[in-house]
């Protein structure tokens, strides 16, 4: 999320005086040029390697993996949605439709009740679910689970301030993550009445596990229940089957009546919480987002944090993982790395903020065997890029010295960005999403950091406007605590040619070594924001789709055989409907607002999704 926000994400909250990841570049850049990415130019720089088993690694002939008519320039500042010419698309489930059919039809505005019912609004990460019953048609019904990051007061409920108890719930059921059935039929996907389709919104019942689980910083004076999750940003799927959704500015949604009086303990300043959040106004009417009401004081510790939830099964209550950290999480990827433990990769989407990993003590089957979380055992780290294109993941142990001020593993759990500014870690240019490659490298988007003071070689400019993506060789298959690392692409080297992008956010990478790139800012030429097609090796990139005014493009996924993308277009027009009235433009009823919406990407001739 930027466009609406973009005072939050570019604003500063980190005190800490490391280096920046500037500063190591511009001495880096000095040895080796740093632009050029790929495995061919990854083997010479690992020396040998650090992944173990890269060099049996086949990607398919570079010939051809890109090989469709990108959107021009031109076209990606057309106004509407513009796919290649090799493709076709189609927009589905948009904000406020039934979430199974029947269900209560979207009007605007809405009310609470319907809307807890409905598809939610800000959508952003998704995954596809294949219907495990369904073994013939995998790639043609399954489930979809969708983030809904945000949408404002004057969006979602017609009014700048809301004026009743009921106003707030509708904004709050608006929030969270819809599970929904979706049917490939004669060649037109649409929902159906999937037995566990839900919607997961800001007061479904939660749960929490691994070392913070049963803290005293998780509890409330009124005792009241753990409830709800909102701001749900990037996402990941798990091994097992699973979802994981991320908390990331969750600061937004609290305010304190007592107004300007109220002043911020330290802990609530490093994630920054304020006395008027983003306006939404929920603590005028639920106490339980009241900052000043000490009945609901950690209120604001429950949240921050990766939350799984089964798909499958609509009883299931999710589960905030507090072995993962608590800070803005962007997206959770994961890899099974040496002796099948898990690793996942998390970045906190903030200005000078961190790149994490979680490494799991065990085989994460055999925690599965014994009724346990892989994501609840093991070991939580933070990156620091060293000049010479090393790094090291610095464990945050609240047994170890320097993390002696903590008492406890559950307070640098849910303090996770003091544990982190301990350690001396790198300070980024905003981290969002990271993806696996097929060969084990770890790539993550850095969207921009307006506050940059001064150019450097890696980055030019001052402030970076345009962002770039760094490629990640972690140590020891994942778990080891050594990494090596390098530019794959600094966006503004594409600037003024037809590859030309800006502020790279959701990003995956395919198996065959496609790295898909959804922008969220302010592009060049006039162009909407887009979703591209990155070779990993060559970083010859292609304009897949580009999107409506106003819009981020973000989250990817795909059906098993890869012939079907589903990716979101969300806020269009920033919520405007003098700026866009999609998806009305696509067969949808024009209420009176732009709607977030999915889109739908096929190849027409069946081919695999991005070749």
């Amino acid at each position: 999320m930027k466009e609406l926000t973009n005072s939050l994400d570019d604003k500063r909250s980190n005190p800490t005086k490391s280096k920046t990841f500037a500063e190591i570049v511009r001495v880096a850049r000095s040895r080796r040029d740093v632009v050029k990415g790929g495995l061919a130019s990854a083997a010479a720089f690992l020396g040998g390697g650090l992944i173990k088993g890269q060099s049996d690694v086949v990607l398919p002939n570079r010939a051809g993996l890109t090989d469709f008519r990108p959107v021009t320039r031109n076209q990606a500042a057309n106004r509407l949605i513009r796919v290649s010419a090799d493709y076709r698309y189609q927009v589905i489930i948009p904000w406020g439709e039934p979430i199974t059919p029947g269900g209560p039809a979207f009007t605007y505005p809405s009310n609470a009740e319907d809307q807890a019912n409905q598809i939610g609004v800000g959508h952003d990460g998704l995954w596809y679910f294949p219907d495990r019953d369904a073994r013939d048609a995998v790639n043609r019904r399954g489930l979809l689970a969708i983030n809904h990051e945000f949408g404002t007061n004057g969006h979602v409920i017609g009014k700048g301030t809301p004026e009743s108890l009921e106003d707030v719930r509708l904004s709050q059921n608006a929030h969270g993550v819809s599970i929904v059935g979706i049917l490939r039929e004669n060649g037109v996907w649409k929902v159906y009445d999937a037995c566990s389709a839900r919607r997961i919104h800001a007061n479904t019942p939660t749960s929490f596990s691994g070392p913070a689980a049963g803290s005293p910083l998780l509890d409330t004076s009124n005792g009241n229940n753990p409830r709800g999750t909102i701001n749900n940003c990037g996402c990941g799927p798990t091994p097992w089957g699973t979802y994981l959704t991320c908390e990331e500015n969750i600061q937004g949604y609290f305010g304190a009546s007592t107004g300007d009086n109220w002043v911020a303990n330290p802990h609530q300043e490093r994630i920054g919480f304020t006395s008027g959040g983003f306006g939404y106004g929920w603590h005028l009417f639920d106490k339980r987002f009241d900052l000043a009401d000490d009945g609901y004081q950690n209120e604001e510790n429950r949240f921050g944090w990766v939350v799984e939830i089964d798909p499958y099964d609509a009883n299931h209550v999710p589960v905030k993982r507090t072995a993962l950290g608590r800070f803005k999480h962007e997206n959770a990827a994961i890899a099974i790395g040496k002796d099948r433990r898990v690793a996942c990769y998390m970045g906190d989407d903030q200005v000078f903020e961190y790149v994490y990993k979680f490494v799991g003590d065990d085989d994460y089957i055999k925690y599965l065997n014994d009724g346990e979380s892989p994501l609840d055992h093991g070991t939580l780290y933070v990156a620091r890029f060293n000049e010479e294109f090393t790094g090291e993941w610095l464990a945050l142990d609240a047994d170890s010295e320097a993390l002696s001020r903590f008492s406890s593993q559950a307070e640098v759990a849910v303090y996770t960005r003091e544990a982190a500014d301990l350690l001396n870690p790198t300070p980024m240019d905003r981290p969002e999403w990271l993806t696996v490659a097929p060969d084990g490298s770890v790539f993550c988007a850095l969207t921009n950091n307006t506050d940059r003071e001064e150019p450097n070689a890696a980055n030019p400019e001052a402030p970076n406007n345009d962002g770039h993506i760094i490629r990640i060789y972690d140590g020891d298959m994942h778990v080891g605590t050594t990494f090596s690392w390098e530019i794959f692409q600094l966006a503004s080297s594409k600037a003024d040619t037809e590859e030309a992008y800006s502020d790279p956010d959701s990003i995956y990478c395919d198996p065959d070594g496609r790295l898909f790139i959804g922008t969220d800012g302010g592009q060049e030429l006039n162009m909407d924001n887009q979703l591209l097609v990155a070779d990993v090796v060559t970083g010859d990139v292609k304009r897949l789709l580009a999107g409506v005014p106003g819009c981020e493009i973000t989250g990817t996924t795909m059906t098993p055989d890869r012939r079907t993308m589903f990716i979101n277009v969300q806020h269009p027009g920033n919520g405007s409907l003098a700026n866009t009235n999609f998806p009305a433009s696509n067969g949808f009823e024009n209420p009176g607002v732009p709607r977030d919406a999915t889109v739908v990407i096929y190849r027409r001739n069946g081919g695999i999704v991005g070749s």
